[in-house]
């Protein structure tokens, strides 16, 4: 995951994100919408307002593509941090842990990022998918 001040054109977080759990093993290759599917959803999303869940300190998504992520609120997919997005786990088992289909970022860092982002920034999940890469009308337009 990178996080970009556009305006300052500066890096600010560089960092592992995990994707969902039916979504690949060491790569995601596989992607959905469905609620339950466990898998990672592409595309443009607006961050919204943070909350304390049953993962800890969280932010709320919206996605912003009818078809491709527009169900992240009904799938209850935010950004939150994870003990399992450990590079130590890629010592170990070769990858990251796995979400139910969050963006995921390692422990130490959840909360500066979600801090930076929170309350109406662009956040894009993307990968090199020819199916959303052709029914994006965001991408396309």
């Amino acid at each position: 995951m990178f996080i970009i001040d556009l305006q300052n054109v500066k890096l600010l977080f560089k960092t592992y994100v995990a994707h969902g759990a039916n979504s690949g093993k060491e790569f995601a290759s596989k992607f959905s919408n469905k609620l339950s599917s466990n898998k990672s959803s592409l595309g443009f999303y607006e961050t919204l307002n943070t909350y304390e869940g049953g993962n800890g300190y969280s932010l709320r998504l919206q996605g912003m593509e009818q078809g491709i992520n527009d169900n992240a609120n009904k799938r209850a997919i935010v950004l939150h941090g994870a003990g399992y997005v450990d590079e130590r786990l890629i010592h170990s088992q070769g990858y990251i842990g796995r979400s139910w289909g969050c963006p995921a970022v390692p422990q130490a860092l959840h909360r500066s990022i979600i801090d930076k982002i929170k309350n109406g920034t662009c956040l894009f999940i993307f990968s090199p998918n020819t199916k959303y890469l052709t029914s994006s009308k965001i991408i396309n337009s």
